[in-house]
């Protein structure tokens, strides 16, 4: 069959090629999640249906959406363009690339690394503009490669019969998000039980007591209760009583619970980032340890935008060409963050000149992008006194002479100590590192 059918999806009011369901979400527990993963890691007959209703579910807790988001913000951060075979930009492929849906469809093509896949189909538009949408997971069977009508068919149409579809990830993965689903289960029944602790003794109890021959006085002390809010509330006649036994360690207990979303916060964080530092607080954190495990972070990054680059060059240009533009011998790459780069430049020209090299003010001035004034340095240096960084005052401070003009610059005087011309390129050093590092805090 010709490859010519778009898939449509909708409810059942009308006909679809696929006809969606509500997702079955909330109330679920661990055994919801065992069966779940063992229907779907079944080699035979694989069902991935109630998995992505309980994916549905969890993705409601705010700290895995949080930590998610963040991922997403970071592969972002850094703008994408498209080279074309000259080493030149593609302007056309610019206004593709900074459409909305140029933007949610790195984000779903992330997602596969969530859910275990997406599958994509490309179209143009009545605009002519390129459009495409997202196929609903639980109507998608990666193994066989098969579109089902419902969620709940066992055969469906091959994917050969549709046009410029796109699958991501791997046939049988089941995505980060089966790691983390057992920690965000935990965690709500552990809030819910915190819930209900709270509820019973966080509140005091209420005591009323009444004759019990007057009846009147029963019933009014009834409605007063019912009035007076939800707290417990125990009312018993004058000659029945009531003795309350406190249970021991309520705040111990109340600190079990709070450890334990702790707990399972880190492990989501953890799986989701690579690290804990940068989404919680921690005593014993230290700068050090925060800049390894941001290290960290950002390898997990620099792999998410090969991950998106692989598929950009090695599937989407060809969807693309199909559908009109021209992707021939060109690629999809990110932009290097210049301040980035500048910043470990920096780093290595402080490096240097700690070792005692000498770095001319003119190779500074062009390496980052700073304007040249329009007075001589050491002018300027007259102006605003610098002391050197390795602890000598400059030589440069009111009361003091220059260098003289047939003195050699950056060379030892016959004492030992260094030049001038040599200090004053040290303190340019120390300065520009200074405001480039005070920028970036």
């Amino acid at each position: 069959m010709a490859k010519k059918n778009k898939i449509t999806q909708g409810d059942s009011r009308s006909p679809h090629i696929i006809q969606l369901t509500t997702p079955r979400i909330f109330n679920i527990d661990i055994a919801d999640f065992v069966n779940s993963v063992r229907n779907a890691i079944s080699v035979d007959f694989s069902r991935r249906v109630r998995l992505y209703d309980l994916y549905e579910d969890i993705l409601q807790d705010t700290h895995l959406e949080s930590v998610i988001g963040k991922r997403k913000a970071r592969l972002h951060s850094v703008p994408i363009r498209f080279k074309k075979k000259n080493g030149e930009f593609d302007e056309a492929m610019d206004e593709v690339i900074e459409s909305p849906w140029f933007g949610q469809f790195i984000d779903d093509a992330l997602d596969a690394k969530f859910w275990g896949f997406s599958l994509f189909q490309f179209d143009k538009g009545k605009d002519g503009f390129i459009t495409y949408q997202l196929i609903n997971r639980k109507h998608v069977d990666p193994i066989d490669k098969e579109i089902l009508h419902t969620q709940y068919d066992f055969d469906g149409l091959p994917f050969d019969e549709f046009y410029n579809l796109l699958l991501v990830g791997k046939e049988r993965d089941l995505g980060l998000l089966a790691k983390v689903a057992p920690f965000v289960i935990y965690k709500r029944n552990s809030i819910g039980d915190w819930s209900q602790y709270s509820e019973l003794f966080g509140m005091p109890i209420r005591e009323y007591t009444y004759d019990a021959s007057d009846n009147d006085a029963r019933q009014r002390l009834l409605n007063d209760a019912k009035e007076q809010g939800a707290a417990s509330v125990y009312i018993h006649p004058n000659d029945a009583g009531m003795n309350l036994i406190e249970a021991g360690g309520k705040s111990g207990s109340v600190e079990v619970y709070d450890k334990f979303v702790d707990r399972c916060n880190a492990e989501i964080s953890k799986c989701i980032l690579g690290n804990t530092l940068s989404t919680e607080s921690s005593e014993n954190g230290t700068q050090a340890l925060g800049t390894v495990q941001k290290e960290g972070e950002d390898d997990i990054s620099e792999s998410d935008r090969r991950y998106i680059l692989n598929i950009l060059n090695y599937e989407v240009t060809d969807i693309f060409s199909a559908l009109g533009l021209n992707t021939s011998g060109g690629k999809f790459e990110f932009e290097k963050d210049e301040d980035e780069d500048k910043e470990k430049q920096m780093r290595i020209v402080q490096g240097l000149w700690q070792m005692g090299l000498p770095i001319s003010d003119d190779y500074l001035y062009e390496k980052f992008n700073v304007e040249k004034p329009q007075k001589s340095g050491a002018a300027l240096k007259r102006e605003e006194p610098v002391e050197d960084p390795v602890g000598g005052e400059d030589p440069l401070q009111e009361g003091q002479e220059g260098p003289k003009q047939n003195e050699p610059k950056g060379e030892e005087h016959p004492d030992g100590k260094k030049s001038p011309a040599n200090k004053r390129s040290r303190s340019l050093i120390a300065r520009l590192f200074t405001r480039w590092t005070d920028f970036f805090v």
